[in-house]
């Protein structure tokens, strides 16, 4: 799709040593009828197109760039940027929501921790709250975060830089994304970012609910020695199955209410806000027992080896409900979580173009007035 900001750059280049036929050649490269034939030789050049967004040879001097500072990110890379954004974004929201994080695992995990034998296979939201406070302070309801900030940098730079890079490659012919196509989107861009980071899951989880590890290097080091690398994977196939539908549903809803609006509303923050709270409940609420069933799996001395297994073994146990637990703490958590990662990620993006803008009008400047020299001149 043609965009009025993009500028074209032609670059002529002779081609040595081509042939063409005399009889009926065409001048352009995009002709369908162009036909080469060893008869002749010709001299003509190549066109080379290349799109750029900014002009640099009229670029905003020192002196402009004090007066228009918003300019200055537009010598960024955008893709540097938007990934600088999304893991400043994640590891912002996960810090703030770790100790919902911290007790959700607690209950998440609860039965399988205590073992078949007890009787009480369930634990409650405030029992979750108040073993942490007494046995480990306050500290303890950020246990695990550090290796969950030094996923999420990772994790959410590349989920929400993959997602932009996947709706480019799906993108229709007629430059539109349909909704499968925005769930498609979403899904692959999910599991790349689950692919790539999910030992340093494993290694949260690890150090949040097993007692006796006090560092990640402690944990690794003895899942290495006890179990193996593949432990470092065990429960990938529950995660990737898991995040596949959630970012899926989660940013395509996000998406389409943004588009749906009025266009006065979709760049005020306040509606990005209410937006992502909508899309990442109905998302949570859909995928959130896939992601039980993850965290049982991910246990050291874990009873189930597939999520079919998983699946049964829970319900059998704690019923239905069992595959819900710890959903409330997940919700207080996932809601500001999401909002924080997909509002602040919309409001750089929004920055980011209002700085090219910004950008180009200085150079088209610089241009005119180079222009108004040269003719004087």
């Amino acid at each position: 799709m043609y965009n009025k900001h993009e500028k074209a750059v032609v670059y002529w280049r002779k081609i040595p040593n081509l042939k063409y036929d005399a009889v009926s050649p065409k001048p352009f490269p995009n002709s369908s009828t162009l036909t080469f034939s060893s008869a002749s030789r010709c001299n003509f050049a190549s066109v080379s197109v290349a799109e750029t967004k900014l002009h640099h040879d009229f670029a905003p001097t020192a002196t402009q760039l004090l007066k228009h500072p918003l300019a200055v990110i537009a010598f960024l890379p955008r893709d540097v940027a938007l990934f600088t954004a999304g893991a400043i974004a994640g590891a912002a929201a996960k810090t703030v929501t770790a100790p919902l994080d911290r007790i959700k695992l607690l209950m998440q995990t609860h039965g399988v921790r205590v073992g078949q034998e007890s009787a009480k296979k369930a634990m409650s939201f405030i029992e979750a709250i108040t073993v942490i406070a007494k046995e480990e302070g306050i500290k303890g309801y950020w246990k695990g975060n550090l290796p969950q900030v030094i996923r999420v940098v990772p994790y959410s730079a590349v989920q929400l830089f993959a997602y932009e890079i996947y709706k480019k490659i799906f993108r229709g012919l007629n430059g539109e994304l349909s909704v499968v196509a925005r769930l498609t989107a979403g899904a692959f861009a999910g599991m790349t970012s689950t692919f790539i980071t999910y030992p340093l899951d494993v290694l949260r989880l690890r150090l949040a609910v097993e007692p006796g590890y006090r560092t990640m290097s402690e944990v690794a080091f003895g899942m290495i020695r006890e179990e193996g690398i593949a432990s470092f994977y065990r429960g990938l196939g529950p995660s990737l199955i898991a995040i596949a539908p959630y970012i899926a549903a989660n940013f395509c809803i996000f998406d389409l209410l943004k588009k749906s609006l009025p266009e006065k509303y979709q760049k005020r923050t306040e509606t990005s806000i209410l937006t992502a709270l909508l899309s990442a409940s109905l998302a949570t609420l859909t995928c959130y027992p896939l992601d039980t069933v993850r965290r049982q799996m991910q246990l050291k001395g874990t009873p189930y080896t597939t999520v079919i297994e998983a699946l049964s073994g829970i319900v059998a146990r704690d019923g239905v409900v069992g595959l819900y637990r710890g959903f409330l703490p997940n919700a207080l958590k996932t809601l500001p979580n999401s909002s924080i990662k997909l509002t602040t990620y919309d409001i750089v993006k929004r920055l980011i173009a209002a700085s090219e803008k910004e950008f180009q009008t200085i150079t088209e400047e610089n241009r005119n007035k180079q222009q108004n020299i040269n003719s004087q001149g």
